[in-house]
């Protein structure tokens, strides 16, 4: 296995285990990383794989309890028509200006949340709709909606095992509209990319089954905050590192 091969590698088992846990996805963490060293299109198209499989993981590992299948498609079905506009415009966005723009939000929505913890969204079909369409318009032209869509979710106060099962359902059906995106627009994965996700989608398994043992260690009544936390790092490093 080359050098390459191994911290990609070690990249997609960390993120996997930091996006499974705060229910976000393995993109918040893989897209910034990966632009320093690769072209925007494959990093998206790659990263956009394995969060996919990512989705899955969740999905299995979290479906017990109730499933809020109405919450599931009100997210969805806005967030597959705005994650396909916004995985065309990829190339074309400003993409430091609006990473910015992303991280001012996430940070006053977590200043919010601390000063009122017990609050909470209406359950009730536009929250879902909002949430749908800004997480995967986001994720589609960045690749990396699942903070905006953990700040809707978890605003719905789900147990925890339900939210991350809700983010996974929800994640599902936008990257996959996204990834139909990116390879329509010609975008195609060679080399480490294309073979290497033989050895990465395991490794994203075995990321979210570790995962998986953590979230059983957190206290529901401080598993909210610690999506907080995540949430002010992701901003921050929207902020400073766009």
């Amino acid at each position: 296995m080359s050098g390459e091969a191994m911290m990609l590698g070690i990249l997609v088992f960390f993120a996997s285990v930091v996006g499974t846990l705060s229910g976000f996805g393995a993109s918040t963490i893989m897209v910034p990383v990966l632009l320093l060293f690769f072209p925007l299109p494959v990093t998206l198209l790659f990263v956009g794989i394995i969060h996919w499989f990512g989705d899955m993981w969740k999905m299995l590992f979290f479906r017990g309890g109730v499933w809020h299948w109405r919450v599931i498609l009100w997210f969805a079905i806005p967030g597959v028509v705005a994650s396909f506009f916004g995985a065309s415009l990829s190339v074309k966005a400003p993409e430091e200006l609006l990473l910015r723009i992303l991280g001012v939000f996430l940070l006053g929505y977590v200043f919010f949340l601390f000063l009122k913890p017990e609050w909470k969204l209406p359950g009730n079909k536009k929250t879902a709709a909002l949430g749908g369409f800004s997480s995967g318009f986001v994720a589609g032209i960045f690749g990396v909606g699942g903070a905006i869509r953990g700040a809707f979710l978890s605003a719905f106060n789900f147990p925890k095992e339900v939210y991350l099962f809700t983010s996974g359902a929800t994640a599902l059906f936008i990257d996959s509209t996204r990834i139909v995106g990116y390879v329509s627009s010609g975008t195609r994965l060679e080399g480490l990319f294309f073979w290497g996700l033989f050895g990465f989608v395991p490794l994203s398994f075995l990321g979210a089954w570790a995962a998986k043992g953590l979230v059983d260690r957190i206290p529901q009544n401080r598993f909210r905050m610690v999506l907080a936390l995540f949430l002010a790092a992701a901003a921050v490093k929207f902020l400073l590192f766009p």
